[in-house]
């Protein structure tokens, strides 16, 4: 999510060779390497297990957090090489990182949660009608998304940025925010240009 080296073979993020090729040489500066505090925070005050979907999810160290809390929580990647080390570092919970697209990959029942971090923005500018109707679609209704959002003018990605007012055209249809936080642990990728949200489906 930073200018590629030279060396990289895949250009094109809706391709899982350009993810797989970064995993492969550990070439992931989006990578947080943990859990974010309002996660946490948002775990700790939810007040009964949710069930909860992580697209995108790369490296995963929030399914751990998520299951540990009683959740049913699973991860979703189209890379390979993501999956792969996902599911090391879930250990005992990697049996729910799955790869699967996440716009034909299905559920056992409708979500409570949906996780976003870094997957809005890892996808063309293009794509984001159709990620916006899929959260919305796998949401029960009342069901919240929620997470980092990464605002910025970037005409070269992934990360792609998005302006403020052009989420809330996107997500309109669907969702009424109903938390909005400053981020006070971002990685340098990110520093300063993401928050924290939570929007709520609509019935």
């Amino acid at each position: 999510m930073a200018a590629d080296p030279p060396s990289f073979a895949s250009r094109d993020p809706l391709s899982p060779q350009f993810w797989d090729e970064r995993f492969a040489t550990s070439f992931t500066p989006w990578d947080r390497g943990g859990v974010p505090q309002a996660l946490r925070d948002f775990v700790a005050a939810s007040p009964r297990p949710l069930t909860a979907s992580i697209p995108g999810c790369g490296s995963a160290y929030e399914l751990v957090h998520l299951c540990e809390a009683g959740w049913d929580a699973t991860a979703i990647d189209f890379a390979p090489q993501a999956v792969a080390r996902a599911r090391v570092l879930a250990g005992q919970w990697g049996e729910r990182v799955r790869e699967a697209d996440f716009f034909a990959w299905q559920p056992e029942r409708p979500l409570d949660f949906i996780y976003e971090c870094a997957f809005l923005c890892a996808l063309p500018p293009g794509m984001r009608p159709r990620v916006a109707a899929r959260w919305a679609e796998l949401l029960a209704p009342g069901g919240r998304l929620g997470g980092f959002f990464f605002f910025d003018q970037t005409i070269k990605g992934p990360p792609f940025g998005i302006e403020r007012r052009e989420l809330e055209v996107l997500l309109a249809p669907y969702f009424d925010l109903v938390e909005d936080a400053e981020v006070g642990d971002s990685i340098p990728i990110f520093a300063g240009k993401e928050r924290w949200m939570l929007w709520q489906r609509r019935p």
